[in-house]
Protein backbone atom coordinates (compact mmCIF):
# COMPACT_ATOMS: atom_id res chain seq x y z
CA UNK A 1 0.00 0.00 0.00
CA UNK A 2 1.26 3.46 -0.93
CA UNK A 3 1.23 6.66 1.13
CA UNK A 4 1.00 10.01 -0.67
CA UNK A 5 0.16 13.66 -0.12
CA UNK A 6 -2.29 15.99 -1.81
CA UNK A 7 -0.66 19.07 -3.29
CA UNK A 8 -2.46 21.50 -0.99
CA UNK A 9 -0.68 19.84 1.93
CA UNK A 10 2.73 20.93 0.64
CA UNK A 11 2.81 24.30 2.39
CA UNK A 12 3.45 25.71 5.82
CA UNK A 13 0.95 28.56 6.26
CA UNK A 14 0.88 30.23 2.82
CA UNK A 15 -0.62 28.26 -0.10
CA UNK A 16 1.57 30.14 -2.58
CA UNK A 17 4.92 29.95 -0.79
CA UNK A 18 6.47 27.17 -2.95
CA UNK A 19 6.74 26.58 -6.68
CA UNK A 20 5.95 23.20 -8.23
CA UNK A 21 9.52 21.90 -8.31
CA UNK A 22 10.05 22.84 -4.66
CA UNK A 23 6.87 21.05 -3.65
CA UNK A 24 7.93 17.84 -5.35
CA UNK A 25 11.40 18.13 -3.81
CA UNK A 26 9.98 18.65 -0.31
CA UNK A 27 7.74 15.61 -0.62
CA UNK A 28 10.55 13.43 -1.97
CA UNK A 29 13.04 14.58 0.67
CA UNK A 30 10.60 13.96 3.53
CA UNK A 31 11.26 10.24 3.11
CA UNK A 32 7.73 9.22 4.08
CA UNK A 33 5.83 9.55 0.82
CA UNK A 34 5.51 7.26 -2.20
CA UNK A 35 3.57 9.57 -4.50
CA UNK A 36 2.13 13.02 -5.20
CA UNK A 37 -1.64 13.53 -5.39
CA UNK A 38 -2.89 16.14 -7.86
CA UNK A 39 -5.00 16.64 -10.95
CA UNK A 40 -3.83 19.91 -12.54
CA UNK A 41 -6.33 22.70 -13.10
CA UNK A 42 -5.06 23.24 -16.64
CA UNK A 43 -4.12 20.46 -19.09
CA UNK A 44 -1.26 22.69 -20.24
CA UNK A 45 0.46 21.96 -16.91
CA UNK A 46 0.79 18.22 -17.55
CA UNK A 47 4.32 18.47 -18.91
CA UNK A 48 5.47 20.47 -15.89
CA UNK A 49 4.05 17.85 -13.52
CA UNK A 50 5.58 15.00 -15.49
CA UNK A 51 8.96 16.74 -15.48
CA UNK A 52 8.87 17.33 -11.71
CA UNK A 53 7.67 13.77 -11.15
CA UNK A 54 10.56 12.31 -13.16
CA UNK A 55 13.15 14.65 -11.66
CA UNK A 56 12.26 13.76 -8.08
CA UNK A 57 11.26 10.13 -8.60
CA UNK A 58 7.76 10.75 -7.29
CA UNK A 59 4.81 9.44 -9.33
CA UNK A 60 1.51 11.29 -9.55
CA UNK A 61 -0.47 8.23 -8.52
CA UNK A 62 -3.75 9.95 -7.61
CA UNK A 63 -5.66 13.16 -8.10
CA UNK A 64 -9.15 14.54 -7.83
CA UNK A 65 -11.70 17.21 -8.65
CA UNK A 66 -15.27 18.30 -7.80
CA UNK A 67 -18.23 18.21 -10.17
CA UNK A 68 -21.66 19.80 -10.56
CA UNK A 69 -24.09 17.41 -12.23
CA UNK A 70 -25.88 18.98 -15.16
CA UNK A 71 -22.77 20.97 -16.05
CA UNK A 72 -19.56 19.02 -15.50
CA UNK A 73 -20.12 15.57 -16.99
CA UNK A 74 -17.74 16.22 -19.88
CA UNK A 75 -15.25 17.77 -17.47
CA UNK A 76 -15.16 14.53 -15.46
CA UNK A 77 -14.29 12.55 -18.59
CA UNK A 78 -11.55 15.04 -19.42
CA UNK A 79 -10.12 14.96 -15.89
CA UNK A 80 -10.03 11.15 -15.87
CA UNK A 81 -8.14 11.16 -19.15
CA UNK A 82 -5.82 13.92 -17.91
CA UNK A 83 -5.13 11.95 -14.73
CA UNK A 84 -4.34 8.85 -16.77
CA UNK A 85 -1.80 10.85 -18.80
CA UNK A 86 -0.05 11.67 -15.53
CA UNK A 87 0.00 8.00 -14.55
CA UNK A 88 -2.73 8.22 -11.91
CA UNK A 89 -4.71 5.08 -11.15
CA UNK A 90 -7.51 6.73 -9.15
CA UNK A 91 -9.37 10.02 -9.45
CA UNK A 92 -11.03 11.21 -6.26
CA UNK A 93 -14.47 12.32 -7.42
CA UNK A 94 -16.58 14.80 -5.47
CA UNK A 95 -20.18 15.15 -6.66
CA UNK A 96 -21.77 18.31 -5.27
CA UNK A 97 -25.01 17.88 -3.36
CA UNK A 98 -27.05 20.04 -5.74
CA UNK A 99 -27.63 19.73 -9.47
CA UNK A 100 -26.95 22.65 -11.84
CA UNK A 101 -30.70 23.35 -11.91
CA UNK A 102 -30.81 23.67 -8.12
CA UNK A 103 -32.38 20.40 -6.98
CA UNK A 104 -30.60 18.00 -4.66
CA UNK A 105 -29.09 15.23 -6.74
CA UNK A 106 -30.88 11.90 -6.44
CA UNK A 107 -29.37 8.49 -5.89
CA UNK A 108 -30.36 7.56 -9.44
CA UNK A 109 -28.42 10.54 -10.79
CA UNK A 110 -25.36 9.63 -8.74
CA UNK A 111 -25.58 6.01 -9.87
CA UNK A 112 -25.85 7.04 -13.53
CA UNK A 113 -22.85 9.35 -13.19
CA UNK A 114 -20.81 6.67 -11.45
CA UNK A 115 -21.55 4.06 -14.11
CA UNK A 116 -20.60 6.47 -16.89
CA UNK A 117 -17.45 7.58 -15.06
CA UNK A 118 -16.46 3.98 -14.41
CA UNK A 119 -16.78 3.25 -18.13
CA UNK A 120 -14.60 6.25 -18.94
CA UNK A 121 -12.09 5.22 -16.28
CA UNK A 122 -11.98 1.68 -17.56
CA UNK A 123 -11.16 3.00 -21.02
CA UNK A 124 -8.30 5.26 -19.93
CA UNK A 125 -6.94 3.31 -16.94
CA UNK A 126 -7.72 5.81 -14.19
CA UNK A 127 -10.78 4.91 -12.13
CA UNK A 128 -13.17 7.24 -10.29
CA UNK A 129 -13.54 6.85 -6.55
CA UNK A 130 -16.57 8.73 -5.20
CA UNK A 131 -15.73 10.53 -1.97
CA UNK A 132 -17.50 10.86 1.35
CA UNK A 133 -17.36 14.61 1.90
CA UNK A 134 -19.25 17.59 3.29
CA UNK A 135 -21.22 19.64 0.76
CA UNK A 136 -21.51 16.57 -1.47
CA UNK A 137 -24.31 14.04 -2.03
CA UNK A 138 -22.49 11.68 0.34
CA UNK A 139 -22.70 14.00 3.35
CA UNK A 140 -25.87 12.05 4.08
CA UNK A 141 -23.79 8.98 4.89
CA UNK A 142 -26.80 6.68 4.63
CA UNK A 143 -26.85 7.19 0.88
CA UNK A 144 -23.43 5.63 0.28
CA UNK A 145 -24.60 2.06 0.86
CA UNK A 146 -27.75 2.75 -1.15
CA UNK A 147 -25.77 3.95 -4.14
CA UNK A 148 -23.26 1.12 -3.75
CA UNK A 149 -26.12 -1.42 -3.76
CA UNK A 150 -27.57 0.06 -6.95
CA UNK A 151 -24.20 0.13 -8.73
CA UNK A 152 -23.31 -3.41 -7.71
CA UNK A 153 -26.75 -4.63 -8.83
CA UNK A 154 -25.65 -3.63 -12.32
CA UNK A 155 -22.54 -5.79 -12.07
CA UNK A 156 -20.10 -2.93 -11.54
CA UNK A 157 -17.91 -2.55 -8.43
CA UNK A 158 -18.59 0.59 -6.42
CA UNK A 159 -15.36 2.21 -5.30
CA UNK A 160 -15.13 5.09 -2.89
CA UNK A 161 -12.67 7.46 -1.29
CA UNK A 162 -12.94 7.23 2.48
CA UNK A 163 -12.26 10.59 4.12
CA UNK A 164 -13.58 9.77 7.54
CA UNK A 165 -12.78 13.18 8.99
CA UNK A 166 -16.18 14.15 7.56
CA UNK A 167 -17.79 11.44 9.69
CA UNK A 168 -15.76 11.91 12.85
CA UNK A 169 -16.37 15.65 13.23
CA UNK A 170 -20.13 15.06 13.33
CA UNK A 171 -19.92 12.80 16.41
CA UNK A 172 -21.50 14.60 19.41
CA UNK A 173 -22.04 17.60 17.14
CA UNK A 174 -25.73 18.65 17.22
CA UNK A 175 -25.34 21.48 14.72
CA UNK A 176 -23.61 19.31 12.15
CA UNK A 177 -26.13 16.50 12.60
CA UNK A 178 -28.85 18.91 11.46
CA UNK A 179 -27.29 18.82 7.98
CA UNK A 180 -29.33 16.33 5.93
CA UNK A 181 -31.25 15.65 9.16
CA UNK A 182 -29.14 12.73 10.38
CA UNK A 183 -29.68 13.47 14.09
CA UNK A 184 -32.70 11.18 14.47
CA UNK A 185 -30.92 8.35 12.65
CA UNK A 186 -27.94 8.75 14.96
CA UNK A 187 -30.17 8.85 18.04
CA UNK A 188 -32.04 5.70 17.00
CA UNK A 189 -28.88 3.78 16.15
CA UNK A 190 -29.79 3.53 12.47
CA UNK A 191 -26.64 5.50 11.68
CA UNK A 192 -23.63 4.83 13.91
CA UNK A 193 -20.85 7.40 13.64
CA UNK A 194 -18.67 6.26 16.56
CA UNK A 195 -16.09 3.75 15.25
CA UNK A 196 -15.81 2.14 18.67
CA UNK A 197 -19.44 0.98 18.46
CA UNK A 198 -20.65 -2.07 16.54
CA UNK A 199 -22.08 -1.39 13.11
CA UNK A 200 -20.38 1.95 12.60
CA UNK A 201 -20.87 3.38 9.14
CA UNK A 202 -17.14 3.51 8.37
CA UNK A 203 -16.74 -0.12 9.40
CA UNK A 204 -19.63 -1.04 7.11
CA UNK A 205 -17.95 0.59 4.11
CA UNK A 206 -14.64 -1.04 4.97
CA UNK A 207 -16.13 -4.51 5.45
CA UNK A 208 -17.97 -4.26 2.14
CA UNK A 209 -14.67 -3.71 0.38
CA UNK A 210 -15.74 -0.35 -1.04
CA UNK A 211 -12.64 1.64 -0.12
CA UNK A 212 -10.17 1.91 -3.01
CA UNK A 213 -8.69 5.24 -1.98
CA UNK A 214 -8.52 7.18 1.28
CA UNK A 215 -7.71 10.66 2.52
CA UNK A 216 -6.07 11.06 5.90
CA UNK A 217 -6.84 14.38 7.57
CA UNK A 218 -7.24 14.31 11.32
CA UNK A 219 -10.48 15.47 12.91
CA UNK A 220 -12.09 14.96 16.31
CA UNK A 221 -15.67 14.53 17.57
CA UNK A 222 -17.46 17.88 17.70
CA UNK A 223 -14.39 19.38 16.07
CA UNK A 224 -13.87 23.05 16.99
CA UNK A 225 -15.16 25.53 14.44
CA UNK A 226 -12.43 27.26 12.49
CA UNK A 227 -12.72 30.62 14.19
CA UNK A 228 -9.39 31.64 12.65
CA UNK A 229 -11.38 32.14 9.46
CA UNK A 230 -14.32 34.47 8.90
CA UNK A 231 -16.50 34.23 5.80
CA UNK A 232 -18.30 37.05 4.03
CA UNK A 233 -21.19 36.63 6.45
CA UNK A 234 -18.83 36.59 9.42
CA UNK A 235 -19.33 32.88 10.01
CA UNK A 236 -16.35 30.68 10.93
CA UNK A 237 -15.34 27.59 8.98
CA UNK A 238 -17.16 24.37 9.82
CA UNK A 239 -14.06 22.80 11.35
CA UNK A 240 -13.03 19.48 9.76
CA UNK A 241 -9.32 19.50 10.61
CA UNK A 242 -7.43 19.04 13.86
CA UNK A 243 -3.66 19.29 14.33
CA UNK A 244 -1.91 15.92 14.39
CA UNK A 245 0.50 16.93 17.13
CA UNK A 246 0.45 19.74 19.68
CA UNK A 247 0.97 23.07 17.91
CA UNK A 248 2.75 26.00 19.49
CA UNK A 249 0.73 28.43 21.56
CA UNK A 250 -1.52 30.53 19.38
CA UNK A 251 -1.25 28.30 16.31
CA UNK A 252 -4.68 26.68 16.78
CA UNK A 253 -8.08 27.91 17.88
CA UNK A 254 -8.34 25.86 21.12
CA UNK A 255 -5.96 23.97 23.42
CA UNK A 256 -4.88 20.69 21.81
CA UNK A 257 -5.79 17.28 23.27
CA UNK A 258 -4.22 14.29 21.55
CA UNK A 259 -6.61 11.81 23.15
CA UNK A 260 -9.43 13.29 21.09
CA UNK A 261 -7.81 11.88 17.94
CA UNK A 262 -8.48 8.27 18.96
CA UNK A 263 -11.81 7.86 17.09
CA UNK A 264 -10.18 9.14 13.90
CA UNK A 265 -7.19 6.86 14.39
CA UNK A 266 -9.44 3.89 15.10
CA UNK A 267 -11.01 4.09 11.64
CA UNK A 268 -7.53 4.01 10.10
CA UNK A 269 -6.70 0.95 12.19
CA UNK A 270 -9.91 -0.73 11.03
CA UNK A 271 -9.18 0.09 7.39
CA UNK A 272 -5.61 -1.18 7.58
CA UNK A 273 -6.62 -4.32 9.48
CA UNK A 274 -9.14 -5.17 6.77
CA UNK A 275 -6.67 -4.48 3.98
CA UNK A 276 -3.92 -6.54 5.61
CA UNK A 277 -6.23 -9.52 6.17
CA UNK A 278 -8.09 -9.53 2.84
CA UNK A 279 -6.33 -10.15 -0.46
CA UNK A 280 -9.42 -8.91 -2.29
CA UNK A 281 -9.27 -5.48 -0.62
CA UNK A 282 -9.23 -2.79 -3.33
CA UNK A 283 -7.35 -0.23 -1.23
CA UNK A 284 -4.30 0.91 -3.16
CA UNK A 285 -3.16 4.10 -1.46
CA UNK A 286 -3.83 6.69 1.22
CA UNK A 287 -3.14 10.41 0.74
CA UNK A 288 -2.63 12.73 3.67
CA UNK A 289 -4.86 15.75 3.14
CA UNK A 290 -4.24 18.47 5.67
CA UNK A 291 -5.33 21.57 3.75
CA UNK A 292 -5.76 25.34 4.17
CA UNK A 293 -9.42 25.72 3.18
CA UNK A 294 -11.95 27.72 5.24
CA UNK A 295 -13.48 24.60 6.81
CA UNK A 296 -10.03 23.18 7.49
CA UNK A 297 -6.76 25.00 8.25
CA UNK A 298 -7.29 28.55 6.95
CA UNK A 299 -5.78 31.03 9.38
CA UNK A 300 -4.10 28.41 11.54
CA UNK A 301 -0.49 29.10 12.47
CA UNK A 302 0.95 25.58 12.37
CA UNK A 303 2.78 24.10 9.39
CA UNK A 304 0.36 22.04 7.32
CA UNK A 305 3.29 20.18 5.75
CA UNK A 306 4.84 19.26 9.10
CA UNK A 307 1.53 17.88 10.32
CA UNK A 308 1.10 15.99 7.05
CA UNK A 309 4.53 14.37 7.44
CA UNK A 310 3.80 13.44 11.05
CA UNK A 311 0.52 11.86 10.00
CA UNK A 312 2.21 9.95 7.16
CA UNK A 313 4.81 8.62 9.60
CA UNK A 314 2.03 7.39 11.88
CA UNK A 315 0.20 5.83 8.91
CA UNK A 316 3.30 3.82 8.01
CA UNK A 317 3.75 2.64 11.59
CA UNK A 318 0.08 1.68 11.80
CA UNK A 319 0.21 -0.18 8.48
CA UNK A 320 3.30 -2.11 9.61
CA UNK A 321 1.48 -3.08 12.81
CA UNK A 322 -1.58 -4.23 10.86
CA UNK A 323 0.56 -6.40 8.59
CA UNK A 324 2.28 -7.95 11.60
CA UNK A 325 -1.04 -8.88 13.19
CA UNK A 326 -2.40 -10.28 9.92
CA UNK A 327 0.70 -12.43 9.42
CA UNK A 328 0.64 -13.89 12.93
Amino acid sequence: MKIGITEKGVMHTDPDEFDLDTRFRMVAESGVYDYYDKTPEDPALVDAYLAASEKHGLPVRAGGWFYLLGRDETLLKEKLELSARLGSVVHNTQILSKHADGHFVTNDEVVAMYLQAYEWGDACGCYPTFEVHINMWSEDFRRVNEVADAVEARGVPFRMTLDHSHVIFKIDNPEEQKVFDIASAVASGELVLDPFLAGSVCQQWIDRGLVQHAHARAAVPNNPLNTAYSGKDGAPGRGVQYPFFEPAEGQYVVPWDGTRLEPWKEVVRQLFAYHAANESSPLGQVSTEFIPGPDYGAGHGYSIFEHSVACATWLRETWDAARTVAAA
